[in-house]
């Protein structure tokens, strides 16, 4: 009868050890510990570590290639340079507590304490080069990062700052510019304006956006149901509004108490021929009549700002005016809306420029 041969101790300890064997063959050569360290604290190019370790750069590369195939090190290309980061935590556990000992044994010694001086002038000489492109490009860098990344990107990236979870109104919103900075960051956007036209316009570039919702309706009968919103837009479009209090109050309404309108329109002006050119209502508003109007709709303004004139720009001034939409749970909180709403708008109508027959002086 044959015998099955048993396998041997030494083999089947030898065959669990070869991993912590591999890695100490890794780190038995000072040059490798050397890379290790330096990349343990910062990520860094291959021409860095050479002038760090003063050793050519086919020995750098050499070794590290050992080392990104053993999974040491990470590298990633950044335009013409290769840089490498030593990531203690995606180790496995015998190579990391390999590299604890063996990093110990090196911490000051000479030769790591020259690495790190070393090291110390190359960050610096990287953060010179930094500051002497910004020291020498500090008076066009504005038309410089034009060229590089457009106008408008700055602002656009603003809306990073709204809740994701938000759903935003874009009300008037003509071609749909507004909702299409706006849809990237939110959970919703409901477009609404009363031009077939501008619709269709805004159709087309906001169809990319699946969450955003395109409506037919008017200012003063959103086709948004009660507490829909949380924020709402109102761009240049209240001038165009024969009762803008009533429009506000239609927008209060579709906000969810405490939802937050931002209204930009133009500040007080003189150019008459826009009521005829351009159908406007109202030749702009000053602080304390767009407050009024939004105090009179029950909304409690929070900031009237006059924005930079565009140079290129031939329109009236713009403003941004913001506001928190009433928290009352409905309109019974009055004791007598219908009173209270007439009596409001005879307020704020006094103080605006309406277009309207009743406005006019009839000459003698």
């Amino acid at each position: 009868m044959n015998k099955v041969p048993r396998r041997s101790t030494t083999t089947t300890m030898n065959t669990r050890a070869l991993p912590f064997l591999d890695h100490a063959s890794t780190l038995a050569d000072l040059t490798r510990c050397r890379l290790l360290g330096l990349l343990g604290s910062h990520e860094l190019a291959v021409s860095e570590l050479c002038s760090v370790l003063q050793l050519p750069q086919s020995t750098v590369s050499r070794h590290l290639k050992l080392l990104a195939d053993g999974g040491w090190v990470d590298g990633r290309r950044q335009g013409t340079s290769h840089l490498y980061r030593l990531q203690p935590d995606r180790l496995d556990a015998p190579a990391r507590q390999l590299w604890e000992l063996v990093h110990s044994q090196l911490v000051d010694t000479d030769v790591e304490a020259q690495d790190r001086d070393r090291l110390a002038s190359v960050l610096a000489e990287r953060r010179s080069r930094s500051q002497a492109f910004f020291s020498t490009s500090a008076g066009r860098w504005d038309v410089l990062r034009d060229e590089l990344f457009g106008q408008r990107f700055d602002l656009m990236a603003l809306a990073g700052l709204l809740d994701p979870a938000w759903r935003i109104g874009d009300l008037a919103c003509g071609t749909g510019r507004m909702a299409a900075a706006l849809a990237p960051f939110v959970e919703q956007v409901i477009a609404v304006d009363g031009s077939a036209q501008m619709l269709e316009a805004a159709r087309g570039r906001l169809e990319r956006f699946p969450h955003v919702d395109v409506r037919r309706g008017d200012l003063e009968s959103l086709p948004i149901d009660d507490r829909g919103l949380d924020a709402a837009t109102l761009v240049l479009a209240l001038h165009h509004v024969a009762e803008p209090t009533e429009a506000l109050r239609e927008v209060a309404r579709v906000l969810v108490p405490g939802g937050r309108l931002l209204l930009v329109d133009m500040v007080p002006h003189e150019r008459e021929a826009y009521r005829q050119e351009m159908g406007h209502m109202w030749l702009g508003f000053g602080r304390d009549e767009i407050f009024g109007h939004m105090r009179a709709a029950g909304f409690e303004p929070r900031g009237y700002q006059t924005l930079p004139p565009d140079a290129d720009a031939r329109g009236p001034n713009l403003f941004a005016a913001t506001a928190s939409a009433p928290h009352r749970t409905d309109s019974s909180d009055s004791d007598s809306p219908n009173e209270t709403r007439s009596n409001e708008n005879d307020t704020v109508r006094g103080k605006g420029r309406a277009c309207s027959t009743a406005q006019q002086e009839t000459p003698s």
